[in-house]
């Protein structure tokens, strides 16, 4: 069956689609992230002493934040899930343009375990560095209290940055702008520059750590085609951070201590 005549070409409808994606998540973080970025920037407290929260508390009443924070990354899930009908084919394996097709699961889950060390290592260096220099605002991954289901919270908004960013930004990304004839290095880069821009609340230090990040898991992505190992990386890390924080405050309180 033909398209309507008034139907937009294909490259017009998958950039549409691209714009309506982006702004239902990640472009619309990257607007917020540059908006609060000159709030920062333009502010009388030096970027140095000012602070960041990831997961702040949403009520003063216990089981209200709970409900909220349930709430909050269900409805961030959404994108993903559009993202996924967007991708989905009607024979098996469903995803197979973003190698989850059951395969290979032990092998993509020991890249990513990699990926840990080669990103999170040297994260914490640049964050440490860029806080010296004053190019990062003290990040509070954890704005919660101490609640009984405050880790299994932080751990679900772990593997929510990790579903969301990664599905549209590898798995989502590529894929359509494959589509409309862009080579790789300019996806590769393109997607970098997105990743690092909705990053921005916490600094221009961010910006260039995750834009190395992007560009590291761009070009793996663009070799292997396989998504899950980033996925796996990316959870770990922020589950990493947010769980293992409290801890390394109170260790190293001068290092990754928040300002009075």
């Amino acid at each position: 069956m033909s398209l309507p005549s008034n139907a937009p070409p294909p490259r017009a409808r998958i950039g549409w689609e691209i714009a309506i994606v982006l702004a239902l998540g990640l472009g619309k973080s990257a607007v917020y992230a540059i908006v609060e970025l000159a709030d920062l920037l333009t502010a009388d407290v030096p970027l140095a002493d000012q602070t960041a929260t990831l997961n702040p508390s949403r009520s003063d009443r216990e089981i209200f934040d709970l409900i909220y924070q349930i709430l909050s990354i269900g409805f961030s899930i959404v994108p993903v899930l559009l993202v996924c009908y967007l991708l989905w084919q009607p024979s098996r394996p469903h995803l197979g343009r973003l190698g989850l097709d059951g395969t290979k699961t032990a092998p993509d889950i020991g890249r990513g375990v990699l990926l840990v060390a080669a990103i999170g290592i040297p994260g914490i260096g640049l964050y440490l560095a860029g806080r010296a220099m004053g190019i990062f605002v003290a990040v509070d991954p954890s704005g919660q209290g101490s609640h009984w289901w405050t880790v299994p919270i932080l751990l679900l908004a772990a593997a929510r940055a990790s579903l969301q960013e990664e599905f549209v930004v590898l798995g989502y990304l590529f894929a359509r702008l494959k589509q409309l004839g862009w080579g790789p290095w300019t996806i590769i880069l393109t997607t970098s520059l997105l990743r690092a821009s909705y990053h921005l609340y916490q600094g221009p230090g961010a910006f260039i750590g995750n834009l190395a990040m992007g560009l590291l898991f761009g070009w793996l992505f663009q070799r292997s085609g396989r998504l899950m190992p980033f996925l796996v990386a990316h959870f770990l890390i922020d589950a990493t951070v947010f769980v293992g924080y409290p801890w390394a405050a109170s260790a190293f309180p001068a290092l990754f201590g928040l300002p009075d």
